[in-house]
């Protein structure tokens, strides 16, 4: 994992360039976590943002569609459009809530419960209580 920070001045003379370097750096890459922190020295205030991240090459290199199925495909496209209504819903990125790599890895293992679903490659126990129940329904219905 790569790992980025940015400082935003607050003051107007550097806040939207500040903003624009950043927002263009997020374009680029696929992001994994952030975090933000109020500074306030004598001569400026800014939010310092650290960036946790992998570049979109990477992720592209470890999920390759092609070793999908027809049927697998569907899937993986069900999965994906699960996961970005649900953070729509929840004003989420959807990264926030599973990667494509996860989803890719559910498909490939096909897990047929729960437990299996645990286990899956870097999915975890957090995210099978949190959504569990829907992908494998979403799953049982192919």
């Amino acid at each position: 994992m790569n790992i980025k920070v940015f400082n935003i001045r607050l003051n107007k003379e550097f806040c939207q360039n500040d903003q624009d370097i950043m927002n263009t750096f997020l374009d680029s890459v696929i992001v994994n976590l952030t975090s933000t922190n109020f500074v306030t020295t004598a001569s400026t205030d800014y939010w310092s943002v650290v960036v946790f991240y992998k570049s979109k090459k990477e992720v592209a290199q470890s999920i390759d569609e092609s070793e999908l199925s027809a049927k697998e495909k569907e899937i993986y496209k069900a999965l994906k459009i699960w996961r970005n209504e649900l953070a729509q819903k929840l004003d989420w990125s959807a990264f926030r809530i599973c990667h494509n790599s996860h989803l890719f890895e559910i498909v490939k293992s096909k897990p047929n419960n729960l437990e299996e679903l645990k286990n899956t490659k870097n999915f975890g126990e957090i995210r099978t209580q949190k959504y569990g129940d829907d992908i494998m329904a979403l799953l049982n219905s192919f």
